[in-house]
């Protein structure tokens, strides 16, 4: 026979699942993209379709990009970037991590928001820069948050050794220049489990 303490008390551990859970990326629904400018004045948004990344109950994040994943809505483009920027072959992936405080946005309602400014690393093209990213944690319902960027990541491609590469972009392409800062900006949607 049930009693109402065990009830009560296996309805509290139900509750504090997702608190006690880790958080996987929803590839799915989530979305990287980053902005490139050319000839000064064209500028043009490009994405990366295959994403991966979980946050660990320490609050410990990684967001894991397949570098052949990107996509500019021109094949010849990508595939230049994929061999010639990235070098893909050689580093197939490029990681970003922080470790978040995840008391805050266990405690928020449903539809609750909170943000978060902390030190993010960026792991790219064999290099690591570290950046201060300013996001926005949303509480969408028992299972689910989202996480978006209020500002774009400024990445410089001489902090990942990526000016060889735009060089030969640049070349292959018959620009007069290519900016080497690149704003990212991400909108991540992360599941409990």
């Amino acid at each position: 026979m049930f009693s109402l303490p065990r009830i009560a008390l296996a309805l509290l551990a139900l509750a504090s699942l997702p608190a006690q859970a880790n958080w996987h990326l929803d590839g799915e629904s989530s979305r990287l993209s980053f902005i490139t400018s050319k000839n000064g004045n064209v500028s043009e948004v490009h994405r990366f379709l295959v994403l991966h990344g979980k946050v660990d109950r320490k609050g410990a994040a990684e967001l894991q990009i397949e570098m052949d994943s990107v996509s500019s809505g021109i094949p010849l483009r990508d595939e230049r970037m994929r061999n010639d920027l990235f070098e893909v072959a050689k580093y197939p992936d490029a990681t970003i991590q922080a470790q978040i405080d995840l008391r805050p946005i266990n405690d928020l309602a449903n539809g609750a928001q909170v943000e978060l400014r902390l030190p993010v690393t960026v792991n790219l093209h064999g290099k690591t820069h570290s950046y201060n990213a300013q996001l926005l944690a949303t509480r969408l319902d028992e299972r689910r948050f989202q996480v978006v960027t209020l500002e774009p990541l400024v990445l410089s491609a001489d902090h990942f050794d990526l000016l060889p590469g735009l060089k030969t972009l640049q070349k292959l392409a018959g620009l007069q220049s290519i900016n080497l800062s690149v704003p990212v900006g991400a909108v991540l949607i992360f599941t409990a489990r």
